[in-house]
């Protein structure tokens, strides 16, 4: 027989609140090849990162990979490595705590909002968790990934569906799987290029570059590579450039497998090699900055567009906190919770508390101890 999960012992009119799970990918605890093999062997040993038969995979990740790369991408941690953490963490952390204060305040219902990291602490199961305890008996979830992803949008799905799984009391549940093309996103990643070249002057040329993935994902119906061309070419209608003025790209690709093409380093190259003077890229897949945006693009590619006879080479951060990109993930939850108690915008009603009052009255009445 299976063992469920227990429930604390549940209260007549006890506050329940509307739960909110930001999920992003997650970071090793410290910049330390221990710390970094244990969250590649957790990250690689995911069946939709990497598809391969188990039997097959083991020995590979096992016997080479995980013997060969924590050193490796070690040191590029601690290149970023900040005296509070992981940048990844602090700006995900930071995107929680300013989306469960605006939502506070604009909805008449308890909010509470938990994050949670595919890959390493907080965990997942962890985030759920810390709703169960605020009393969150409706959940929405949003992973920070603007373009879905089997590799990324699923494998939170499922990592979320199994640990609800051994749960006795399984809340409501809403899932947002993408957001690649929404207007406030489109807008706020926009806004946060024009802000860029305000403070900076404006590049010879605007590079969108986001996380590779094998071609194979493509060929099998991963949406991914088209949500990402989309996302690109919005932002460029939005800046109002030209054909010229901007070009697409995918980066950190590993192993010897055919990626998504054009690759990020070999046009990079191109462009350095064409005497280009200045080189802008911006990474509208990543919504925190990580090891991905501030050492492979920010370190290793600028030296890259230089030693191949460009000039100079600029990155465009994230969105992280930025209070658009706050205010754009706000409305999205808020679209996705509608009709839900504890979504509510007219705090002159207060009907959750009032429902919740009577439900205690009732079962006072009918014998209930608390």
């Amino acid at each position: 027989m299976p063992t469920f999960q227990s429930s604390p012992a549940y209260e007549h009119g006890l506050a329940e609140a509307l739960g909110v799970l930001l999920v992003n990918l997650g970071t090793p605890e410290a910049p330390t090849a221990s710390a970094v093999r244990r969250y590649l062997a957790e990250f690689l040993w995911d069946r939709r990162v990497v598809e391969l038969p188990r039997a097959l995979w083991w020995p590979i990740l096992h016997g080479a990979i995980l013997r060969i790369r924590p050193a490796r991408s070690a040191r590029a941690y601690a290149k970023i490595w900040t005296e509070h953490g992981s940048p990844l963490l602090l700006h995900s952390s930071d995107i929680t705590a300013a989306v469960e204060a605006r939502m506070s305040t604009r909805l008449a219902g308890n909010v509470s909002v938990a994050l949670g990291m595919s890959y390493g602490q907080p965990s997942i199961s962890s985030a759920l968790d810390q709703l169960h305890v605020a009393g969150a008996r409706r959940i929405v979830v949003l992973p920070l990934y603007p373009q879905y992803s089997g590799t990324t949008t699923a494998s939170v799905f499922d990592a979320i569906t199994s640990e609800l799984g051994r749960r006795r009391w399984v809340p409501e549940l809403r899932f947002i799987n993408h957001y690649h093309d929404a207007p406030g996103y489109i807008a706020a990643v926009a806004s946060s290029i024009r802000d860029f070249w305000d403070q900076q002057g404006r590049g010879d040329k605007l590079m969108f570059s986001f996380h590779g993935l094998p071609q194979q994902t493509l060929l099998d119906g991963d949406p991914y590579h088209c949500h990402c061309r989309k996302t690109a070419r919005l932002v460029a209608q939005a800046l109002e450039l030209g054909d010229d003025d901007w070009v697409t790209s995918f980066q950190s690709r590993v192993g010897r497998a055919e990626w998504l093409r054009p690759y990020t380093d070999e046009t990079i190259t191109a462009l350095g090699q064409q005497k280009l003077g200045r080189l802008d890229v911006v990474c509208p897949g990543f919504a925190a900055d990580c090891l991905e945006t501030l050492e492979e693009i920010a370190m290793q590619y600028t030296a890259l567009f230089v030693e191949s006879g460009g000039g100079q080479l600029n990155y465009i951060p994230a969105l992280n906190a930025r209070d658009d990109h706050v205010a754009f993930l706000c409305r999205l939850i808020e679209k996705h919770v509608g009709g839900w108690p504890e979504a509510s915008t007219d705090w002159s009603e207060s009907e959750v508390a009032r429902d919740r009052d009577k439900s205690r009255t009732r079962a006072l009445a009918m014998g209930a101890s608390q």
